[in-house]
């Protein structure tokens, strides 16, 4: 690398994010449909409205994965690193 080169990190490539990204979108679009759950529903999980409750979790592992690629980002190589020569030679 360059010395006037910065590292360059993975940003939104980083699988950690669109993971995050994913879970955290699907927790919120279940915690907005826990708040439109009829009585009947909720009583058939024996008073909890899961649907808060597991759009919560989602939203909180979401959030946890995107912090991960934020807190511990991937760096990749500004030239590709080549092995060839501690590759033994084929036959």
């Amino acid at each position: 690398m360059a010395e006037n080169q910065a590292p360059r990190r993975a940003g939104l490539f980083d699988i950690r994010f669109i993971i995050g990204a994913l879970i955290g979108l699907y927790g919120l679009i279940i915690l907005i449909t826990g708040f439109f759950t009829s009585d009947a529903q909720v009583q058939k999980s024996d008073g909890l409205n899961i649907n808060i409750w597991a759009g919560i979790g989602m939203l909180v592992v979401g959030v946890g994965f995107v912090a991960w690629a934020q807190l511990r980002p991937i760096v990749v190589p500004a030239e590709p690193v080549h092995h060839d020569a501690d590759r033994p030679p084929a036959h």
